[in-house]
């Protein structure tokens, strides 16, 4: 099977690592989750983060096919509208968004102006749809369980997540965001583990578990199958709902939520500037019940 070339960028304010996905022989590349930079007390953006991809794909004279977003994150906002500017390509994501969009769109009051059916982006994957990147072959998959429009897509030999899976001593995304169910990631996991064992998988996220010291983002299917701590090989999926919805009871909310999921539903673009020039995020108030925020999982998905 064809190997891309992967190149990782992590943003360590929110955890998430975005990535340049490279076909060798044309020199065609996707850009896998890319960060706006977000300072939550301020109200200020920044493109630090994005433009350090757009230098390395400037630098190697990439072409670039594909801005793919992985699902609706609800920890950091998307650069994807930006670096299109900058670089070109189709932005893209699951077909599902439009469940998103009309969850979301009724929690923020986005009103008649905010499309539901996805129109934001460029193209939406149906689950199984092919496509290519340069000459690489990839496949978008469904999974489903931490939110509704989750796909991981397949490209040569790499699987790329989003928050479905993290590093085996990490475990399993949340699935107690409106949409999510636990049965549901369970079953779209398995999908993921029947892949062949060296399959390699590259993640959103790391969150450092305890006794851990280094970042890590790369792992195998046969790593997961073997030693992830919440699904591993032999786990059923009632034990597995058990496990998640009790650690998921004890999660508060990321806490960049709430301007991520406004920006990130409208597929990265900020929310259009009122009469006096100044755009606007929403916060709506006594909406969501959350546990009080612990240094384990302030900000995270897991």
């Amino acid at each position: 099977m064809p190997c891309p070339q992967i190149q990782a960028f992590f943003d360590p304010d929110t955890n998430t690592v975005s990535y340049i996905v490279v076909d060798p022989a044309s020199r065609h590349c996707a850009i896998i989750d890319p960060v706006l930079d977000y300072a939550p007390e301020s109200g200020q953006t920044r493109h630090c983060s994005a433009q350090r991809i757009v230098d390395a794909v400037r630098d190697q004279q990439l072409t670039v096919d594909w801005l793919l977003e992985t699902h609706v994150h609800a920890d950091h906002l998307s650069a994807a509208p930006w670096l299109q500017q900058q670089l070109g390509g189709k932005l893209a994501i699951g077909e599902h968004i439009r469940t998103v969009q009309d969850t979301f769109g009724t929690v923020f009051n986005a009103g008649s102006d905010f499309a539901r059916d996805g129109s934001q982006f460029d193209h939406l994957f149906r689950d199984g749809e092919t496509y290519r990147i340069g000459q690489l072959d990839a496949r978008a998959i469904h999974t489903p369980g931490h939110t509704p429009a989750c796909m991981s897509h397949l490209i040569g030999d790499a699987l790329f997540v989003g928050d479905t899976l993290f590093m085996p001593d990490y475990g399993t995304a949340r699935c107690d965001f409106p949409g999510g169910d636990a049965r549901t990631l369970y079953r779209s996991i398995q999908t993921l583990m029947a892949l062949p064992d060296e399959t390699r998988v590259f993640l959103c996220h790391d969150y450092l578990p305890e006794g851990r010291q280094d970042f890590q983002w790369e792992t195998t299917i046969g790593a997961q199958r073997q030693h992830n701590i919440h699904v591993h090989a032999g786990i059923s999926e009632t034990a597995f709902v058990t496990l998640r919805e009790q650690r998921d009871a004890t999660l508060s909310l990321p806490r960049l939520i709430l301007p991520s999921v406004q920006v990130n539903m409208r597929a990265g673009h900020l929310p259009a500037a009122e009469d006096n020039g100044v755009q606007y995020l929403k916060i709506p108030l006594n909406t969501f019940a959350t546990q009080p925020t612990t240094d384990e999982d302030r900000g995270t998905s897991a």
